[in-house]
């Protein structure tokens, strides 16, 4: 059943037909009840009919005989003094059971009992109400038959009240009941066949592009090739969107991965030079001891060192790692990654600029801005810490230098990529510096653009939400 079941056509399926069943039974049902209701109101209205008749021909004085009583197989009468005597009873009117007559027994929950609004008993040569209406059974000529009755009163001339219980045939009612039952019967099933059919072409056809899409992307889990496509079907619903989706899904992953080995390979290119130098003065240094450069080793040995720790932080960025929410006050900060540093002056126009996240990282981050500003200023860089409105924490590191082309404004950004004039590797770095500081700017929701000094030079700017 599981199995059977298992596919979103399947239970879509089955849920609309489910759905419409229970619709059709109860629009059904309602059908039935009305039509019944509908019927025996007609057949009240008959019997009604029936009995004023017969009940004004009495309060004109006519004999009792001479009433002219209807066929009894459409509308049986039977007519009673208040002792319960039988004046009069249809011709083949054998017995009829329901309506309290006398000599008859009542079938139960028939409505035997007397309207409550009941008149009293109309005056001499007059025609009174209908007092009472109920269903009961009738025999005629030995077939019973179900019927619905209205007793009416009058008063004939000779001053005694009567009662004329008047009955019409419900043969017709349950007739029709039964065939619009047995319709029902016959077509709500062919409409469910229907109802089925028509859902699991319609899901058929909508779920097409979802098995195309499936299709696609198990074959690009087997082929490994991340710039495949799946097909992205010319309508404007959920599945077109889906692989709207999915392909956008596909490229980020492409260019992720593409990141990922690009960002290895510049890794051990950049981890192969000190460690080539290095090696090289200790095989150097082995030879011919008195040769040992020991201030290359050791300068090679922290290279590698900050190469590595460089490393391991974007690692830990790209695995998602969250700041702390801790408390920073940047001006204090800014004040204690400047110290030492002869051509460093802060400027702090605001106190208590606070922003929340992890202090180390947000120290890194000026530590990079700074190294980076030294390397290229010719006399002075200035740290400039300010609020922004009471959203937003704003520090700004400009230098005397040459500054950045704007066209390379956004591409210093990136993963060791260094300007032509801080290729060195005495004095550029890796070119990780600043990828480290808008990484860690992203991690803390804020940003990091690179701009032109008001003295010529490079503009870093780093936007902080305050804490």
């Amino acid at each position: 059943m599981r199995r059977l079941f298992g596919s979103v056509r399947a239970r879509a399926t089955l849920g609309a037909t489910l759905v419409v069943a229970v619709a059709l039974v109860a629009a059904g049902a309602a059908v039935l009840l009305s039509l019944r209701g509908n019927l025996e109101g007609r057949a009240d209205s008959e019997a009604d009919g029936v009995a004023r008749r017969i009940a004004s021909r009495i309060a004109a004085g006519t004999p009792y005989a001479d009433l002219d009583l209807p066929d009894a197989d459409d509308n049986p009468v039977q007519v009673v003094d208040e002792d319960g005597r039988v004046l009069a009873v249809s011709e083949g009117l054998e017995a009829i059971s329901g309506t309290g007559a006398p000599g008859v027994t009542p079938v139960p929950g028939a409505g035997t009992e007397p309207d409550d609004d009941e008149e009293e008993s109309p005056e001499p040569g007059d025609l009174g109400d209908i007092v009472w209406h109920g269903q009961g059974t009738a025999t005629v000529e030995g077939e019973g038959g179900t019927y619905r009755f209205a007793a009416a009163q009058a008063t004939d001339g000779r001053d005694e009240t009567v009662r004329v219980y008047a009955g019409a045939s419900l043969a017709a009612q349950q007739d029709a009941v039964r065939t619009a039952a047995g319709a029902m019967l016959i077509g709500f099933p062919l409409l469910l066949a229907v109802v089925g059919s028509v859902t699991w072409l319609v899901t058929r056809r909508a779920l097409r592009p979802v098995e195309g899409i499936r299709r696609e992307m198990a074959e690009i889990t087997a082929s490994e090739d991340l710039s495949r496509r799946v097909p992205e079907p010319g309508t404007h619903d959920e599945v077109a969107r889906l692989a709207r989706t999915t392909n956008e899904t596909l490229a980020a992953l492409e260019a992720s991965v593409e990141r990922q080995r690009r960002f290895v390979a510049d890794a051990s290119h950049e981890l192969r030079s000190p460690i080539a130098s290095l090696r090289t003065q200790l095989e150097v240094a082995a030879a011919h001891p008195e040769l040992l450069d020991l201030d290359g080793a050791v300068e090679d040995t922290v290279r590698l060192q900050r190469l590595a720790a460089d490393l391991l932080l974007l690692a830990r960025l790209d695995a998602g790692e969250r700041p702390a929410g801790t408390r920073v006050d940047l001006v204090a900060l800014a004040r204690e990654e400047a110290a030492g540093r002869a051509l460093v002056a802060v400027d702090a126009r605001a106190t208590g600029v606070e922003v929340a996240g992890s202090r180390g990282q947000l120290g890194r981050v000026l530590a990079n801005l700074l190294d980076n500003a030294e390397r290229h200023a010719r006399s002075a860089v200035t740290v400039t810490v300010c609020r922004e409105g009471d959203r937003a924490a704003v520090v700004r590191v400009a230098d005397d230098g040459n500054g950045v082309p704007e066209g390379e404004r956004e591409r210093i950004f990136e993963r060791f990529v260094r300007l032509d004039d801080a290729r060195s590797r005495d004095e550029g770095g890796a070119g990780l510096g600043l990828a480290i500081a808008r990484d860690v700017a992203v991690r803390h929701g804020g940003t990091l653009t690179a701009g032109a000094a008001p003295a010529g030079g490079a503009l870093f700017e780093l936007r902080l939400p305050l804490a």
